[in-house]
């Protein structure tokens, strides 16, 4: 099949959704499907992509990039292909790009919904709460708009596809977990020495034990309740510590907050590390923590969890088939259901061994190859049906 892939983060942004559409990229390419992504300009992006275009761009709330929403040349080029199809993985510029091309040279298409943007409106709304409602509607009804345009949805987990029914998004829906390549993460890709250098470097003594944290520093992820949560459990336990890896625009706020707390002596935040040795950190964990309530599937969760760190997580149905209680890791709705689960693992070798085993194991269902294959039997059911329904 030829396929083109619109969206507006891409390599070598670092985030869920840009990951996922490279790994897709290259599994599909893997499958011998030709694959074109159409993305945004980065200053960063490596030279000599193959079958990559990049439309004219420019910074857009933090780590992300907004293009143009047309691009002349770029458009010739498509209509050149001959695609089979175009898959959007934005709502934004390149979406809308993708959207243009598709109803010119009529091709089926697939939209992924990455993103619930009702829990991102803060960003566009802090100085101005008063229109926070409205901004929730208005991403309430791009969503619509852009999901019951395609022919097929895909999300993550059951948890978005009842949402999106919620809205009024047309029934063509089909929840597939995004993959990840779990090599990156696994254990002994790193050598102990290697990750007690990072200990190390993160301050961490060869004694203590290290709750662990890894994603993006903002309100969205819910790191207050964290905080708040971890503070008397820290308090008690002088070998254990809470280390934040990862950056954003919340983390001044939230070192602000511990020190508040009086955590800063037990709560290390690290900032940002490559991508490429992202695995050595969450190796350098003991358990990995967290209380996000606005995650599409928590890609944080299966890395952790392929990296061999048993979860402990607040209750949320985005975690339905990945956090296995008593198998991968617990679940908690309060601080005192935290303190419990953590004890027993960071206390109990046994435990935290058999936990780890699982974690690796549940890891497995979540291959890039798995999602890859999976999305291509999405478009071969799409464009059969097409053949089938074309008039004689």
């Amino acid at each position: 099949m030829k396929i083109g892939l619109f969206t507006d983060t891409y390599y070598p942004q670092i985030n869920g959704l840009a990951t996922s559409v490279l790994m897709l990229n290259q599994n599909l390419r893997a499958m011998g499907h030709q694959v074109y992504v159409f993305t945004t300009t980065d200053p960063d992006a490596p030279e000599g992509e193959e079958n990559v275009y990049r439309l004219p761009s420019m910074p857009f709330l933090a780590d992300r990039r907004m293009g143009i929403f047309y691009h002349p040349r770029l458009a010739r080029f498509v209509r050149r292909l001959d695609l089979d199809l175009i898959h959007i993985h934005s709502e934004f510029a390149l979406g809308v790009f993708g959207r243009y091309m598709a109803r010119e040279l009529d091709l089926p298409v697939i939209h992924t919904m990455h993103t619930i943007y009702e829990d991102y409106t803060h960003y566009l709304t802090k100085r101005f709460p008063m229109f926070d409602s409205l901004a929730k509607a208005i991403a309430r009804r791009l969503t619509v708009d852009f999901c019951n345009f395609a022919d097929q949805v895909i999300v993550p987990t059951e948890k978005m596809e009842l949402l999106l029914l919620s809205y009024g998004v047309h029934e063509n829906i089909t929840a597939i977990p995004t993959g990840i390549d779990l090599a990156r993460f696994r254990p002994g890709r790193f050598s102990d020495a290697e990750v007690q250098e990072a200990r190390k470097e993160l301050g961490i003594e060869p004694q203590e034990k290290v709750l662990l944290f890894i994603g993006r520093v903002a309100e969205e992820k819910n790191i207050q309740e964290l905080l708040y949560s971890l503070q008397p459990y820290l308090r008690d336990r002088e070998d254990v510590k809470f280390v934040l890896v990862g950056d954003g625009q919340d983390r001044q706020r939230l070192e602000a907050l511990a020190e508040a707390l009086g955590m800063m002596d037990k709560t290390l935040f690290a900032g940002s590390r490559f991508w490429d040795e992202i695995g050595k950190y969450y190796q350098a964990g003991d358990v990995f923590v967290n209380t996000s309530q606005s995650e599409a599937q928590g890609l944080t969760y299966i890395e952790a969890m392929a990296a061999g760190l048993p979860v402990v997580a607040k209750a949320d149905k985005c975690l339905d088939g990945v956090l296995l209680e008593g198998v991968n890791g617990y679940s908690f709705v309060d601080k005192d259901g935290m303190a419990r689960a953590l004890d027993k693992l960071l206390y109990d070798d046994l435990e935290r061994e058999r936990l780890s085993k699982g974690a690796m194991e549940t890891a497995e269902r979540f291959s890039a190859q798995e999602y890859a294959s999976r999305i291509a039997e999405e478009y071969e059911k799409l464009l059969s049906f097409v053949l089938n329904t074309m008039p004689a």
